[in-house]
């Protein structure tokens, strides 16, 4: 956190902003918001203007929703100048960068700007992909350089990465990080490293929904459903990158991969690949995993069938995470049956309905499972964000379940009120191991001083709208339980994407947490 003596740019100083495609005019219309004048410069011709426009139309919206004075409106207008030549952008205390993602340009635009702006400038970039260090290097004071990392919408999204870059003044980023919250923001601290946090921790989101497809365990709507219906996420891994684009989406990865020398945790998927040769950019080109524009029919999840309703369950110790569930089958009017532990190496509990045998995955598939366990008639169920308030359950049977064993444990669900996804054996299933896996390299951010426990599960929810920090979500399910999900997959595929960070083991071992 800043000291307490850092302060916000005094409103009444002025604000550049470079660039202003849809990133720069949010960022400008962002500090006019604020109170700031704000010069507003793009080297193409007529881009200050017409974002200039944009703002306006935007700002339009909103007074006829009555969500702002017209009066506000035309005095936010009159904070923004358009200006045609850089040098005009001498007064500014601040300059926000926003231009294209090429390291030379930006070097070279800030070794101009650097001999333009006043001693106690600040120079900031808004990149999201290239390391602050690397933009300061040519400057004669790298010191008052650093990331200032929007995400778009602007002026909709609540996050600011405040990025140091190897020779960032402390001063400056504090500063920085008091204007953002100044500006309404919610700001945190990063170091420039690949990906800083967000693009960083949010790699597994993606890659384990990939990895999920890749291996048939289910279709990218019902995928999509259970990581909404019972992960609680906004939206599915694959509408996600439908969303953002998957040329976007895939450079990202690309990107991080590479920047940490090949790491199998950031290794871009092959799915993704063909798409973005293929043309299938999402939206934007009408075609993703899914089909828009007219006449495109709907995907929709694939759920179980109707299935009977058991009339007792028999429960074998304590649940861990899932243990509100015991709960709700006594409202739901069906009798339980509690009884003793299962026994030494099964520390999450099971529920036996009919003889089938189900229980919360630990990261092992329902296959391994059962044959740990000496029994045939094994389903595993999925976590859930809340079990109460879940919508669906995404389960997965053994190879050797008889028949009828995704029935029996369908009926169950469904008795709760639950939509179930049966999805192929999984390891891990699909919201288990992908929150395992935000959470492991959030903990590694942490481990290798990117930021703070805090200022990741920050970024997590207030940059991409997690319903819980990667963090938070780990200590509330167990962190023991996080390292041994992630420990099963990491013996099933025999892949170093699965280590668990070595902060993870020393938090288990110290019996410690991320936040006290």
């Amino acid at each position: 956190m800043p000291r307490e003596n850092s302060k916000a740019l005094d409103r009444s100083a002025t604000v550049a902003v470079v660039g202003c495609g849809a990133m720069g005019a949010g960022i400008a219309q962002v500090a006019a918001t604020a109170g700031h004048r704000v010069l507003l410069f793009d080297a193409r011709e007529g881009a200050a203007a017409r974002a200039m426009d944009g703002i306006a139309d935007a700002l339009a919206k909103l007074v006829a929703k009555d969500r702002m004075r017209e009066e506000d409106r035309v005095a936010l207008l009159g904070r923004l100048e358009p200006v045609e030549r850089l040098a005009a952008l001498a007064p500014a205390a601040l300059v926000v960068e926003a231009v294209v993602e090429d390291l030379e340009v930006k070097r070279g635009l800030f070794r101009d700007l650097e001999g333009i702006v006043g001693e106690e400038a600040i120079l900031a970039t808004n990149t999201s992909s290239l390391p602050v260090t690397a933009i300061a290097a040519p400057l004669k004071r790298p010191e008052r350089f650093a990331g200032l990392h929007f995400f778009n919408p602007a002026p909709l999204m609540a996050l600011v990465e405040i990025v140091s870059g190897l020779a960032t003044d402390r001063a400056v980023a504090e500063t920085l990080f008091a204007t953002a919250k100044d500006w309404g923001k919610s700001p945190v601290f990063a170091r420039s490293t690949p990906g800083f946090i967000v693009n960083r921790v949010a790699r597994p989101f993606y890659a384990e929904g990939l990895r999920a497809l890749q291996e048939q365990a289910g279709d990218p709507a019902t995928l999509d459903a259970v990581m909404r219906d019972c992960g609680g996420f906004r939206m599915g891994p694959f509408e996600l990158m439908d969303l953002i684009g998957h040329d976007v989406n895939f450079a990202v990865t690309r990107s991080v991969h590479a920047a940490y020398f090949g790491d199998p945790r950031f290794q871009p998927s092959l799915i993704q690949q063909e798409l973005v040769e293929a043309g299938r950019l999402g939206r934007k080109t009408g075609r993703g995993f899914y089909q828009y524009g007219a006449g495109a029919e709907t995907a929709r999840a694939k759920d179980a069938p109707e299935a009977p309703r058991p009339s007792r369950v028999s429960v074998e110790g304590h649940l861990g995470p899932a243990h509100g569930l015991l709960a709700m089958i006594r409202e739901a009017g069906i009798a339980v049956e509690e009884l003793p532990e299962p026994g030494p190496g099964h520390p999450i509990g099971r529920l036996v309905v009919d003889g089938v045998t189900l229980t919360l995955t630990d990261g092992r598939s329902a296959t391994r499972h059962a044959a740990d366990i000496g029994r045939k008639d094994v389903v595993l169920f999925d976590l859930a964000r809340d079990y109460a308030g879940a919508s669906r359950i995404a389960i997965a049977a053994a190879d050797g379940a008889a028949r009828g064993s995704v029935a029996t444990a369908a009926g169950l669900f469904q008795a709760l009120g639950k939509r179930v996804s049966v999805l192929d054996d999984l390891p891990g299933l699909l919201v288990m191991r992908t929150v395992a896996m935000l959470a492991n390299e959030a903990a590694d951010a942490v481990l290798q001083g990117v930021a703070s426990a805090a200022d990741v599960d920050t970024a997590m929810t207030k940059g991409v709208n997690y319903p819980l920090g990667p963090l938070a979500w780990a200590e509330s399910i167990g962190l023991d339980l996080v390292v041994d999900v992630l420990d099963a997959l990491n013996r099933t595929y025999g892949e170093d994407r699965y280590r668990a960070s070595a902060l993870l083991r020393r938090k288990v071992w110290g019996g410690t947490f991320f936040h006290d």
